[in-house]
C-alpha cells in the first residue's frame, strides 16, 4: 500500500476543519511537521495578520508575500520588522509602482470598506512584475457580532510589445459569528478563489497600477455577488426549510393551494 505524501494530508486535514481556525490548526501541523512549514505558509491562505511600521505609524498586513524569514517589509517605508540587512527588496522601478499601487487601493478601501487595512506589494520577476494586493475589513470585538473579511489578490504582470499579459488569482476568506437570546449561537465561516487572465493595452509603468486596479475592482464585485447571492442564498434556503415560522397546518394548505393552481392552468 503506497504510503500518502505528508504535503498532501496537511492540505487534506486543512480543507476539513473549520476555516475560522486555519491559523491555529497550521500553527499546529507545522509544529508536528516543521519540514512542511515553508510550502505550507506559501500555498494555504489564511486569514491576515497587522502590524504597525515604526518609521510611518501606519498598520500594515502581513502575509508569505512580505516575508523574509522571521522578518516582514512595511509597504509604506519599504523597511523589514525586525530590521533585517540583507532582506530582499523591489527594484527602484518597481517599488514606485509598489508606492503608487498603495496610495491607490487606499483610496479604494476606504470608498468600498469605509475602513479596514490595505497593503500592496510588488517584486520583480524575469519577464516582468508580480504582485499582492490585501484588503482587511474587521468588525470591532466586544459587540455581540464578530466578523471578518480577508481579501488576497496574486497576480502577475508579463510585459510584450505594447501589451502585458496579467493572471490575477483571488481569495476571500469570510467570517461571521452572532450571539443572542432569541438567535442562539451562530457560525459562518469559509473561503473562495478564483482566476482570471487577460490582456490589457500599456503605455507606461502607471498603466500597469490602473490595469491591476481594475482586475481586481472587477473580481471582488463578482465575488462578493456570488456570496451573497449563492452562498448567503442557499444558507438561507437551507435554514428556512428546517425552521418554519407557519404553523404547519398553514404551510399544508399553502402548499395545496399551489397545487390546485398549477392543475388547473394544466387543463
Amino acid at each position: 500500500m503506497a504510503t500518502a505524501d505528508p504535503f498532501d494530508s496537511a492540505l487534506d486535514l486543512l480543507r476539513r476543519l473549520s476555516p475560522r481556525d486555519t491559523s491555529q490548526t497550521l500553527e499546529g501541523i507545522c509544529a508536528l511537521a516543521p519540514h512542511l512549514t515553508e510550502d505550507l505558509l506559501s500555498s494555504v491562505d489564511q486569514p491576515l495578520q497587522v502590524r504597525r511600521c515604526t518609521k510611518s505609524g501606519r498598520d500594515y498586513l502581513l502575509c508569505d508575500y512580505n516575508r523574509d524569514g522571521d522578518s516582514y517589509r512595511s509597504p509604506w517605508s519599504n523597511e523589514f520588522d525586525p530590521p533585517l540587512g540583507d532582506g530582499t527588496v523591489p527594484s527602484e522601478r518597481v517599488r514606485r509602482m509598489e508606492e503608487k499601487a498603495n496610495e491607490g487601493f487606499d483610496v479604494y478601501r476606504e470608498l468600498y470598506y469605509e475602513g479596514g487595512i490595505s497593503s500592496v506589494y510588488f517584486w520583480d520577476l524575469d519577464d516582468g512584475f508580480a504582485g499582492v494586493v490585501l484588503l482587511k475589513k474587521a468588525v470591532s470585538p466586544g459587540s455581540s457580532s464578530l466578523g471578518s473579511w480577508d481579501s488576497i489578490h496574486v497576480f502577475e504582470a508579463i510585459d510584450r510589445a505594447r501589451t502585458a499579459h496579467y493572471k490575477l488569482t483571488s481569495t476571500v476568506i469570510l467570517h461571521l459569528s452572532t450571539k443572542g437570546e432569541s438567535l442562539g449561537e451562530m457560525d459562518l465561516s469559509g473561503n473562495m478563489t478564483r482566476q482570471v487572465e487577460q490582456d490589457l493595452a500599456v503605455e507606461g509603468d502607471g498603466s500597469h497600477v490602473v490595469n491591476v486596479g481594475k482586475m481586481v475592482e472587477e473580481m471582488e464585485l463578482k465575488m462578493r455577488n456570488l456570496l451573497q447571492e449563492v452562498y448567503f442564498g442557499k444558507a438561507k434556503d437551507v435554514v428556512s426549510d428546517l425552521r418554519s415560522i407557519p404553523s404547519l397546518t398553514e404551510t399544508n394548505r399553502d402548499i395545496a393551494t399551489h397545487q390546485e393552481m398549477i392543475s388547473s392552468m394544466k387543463r
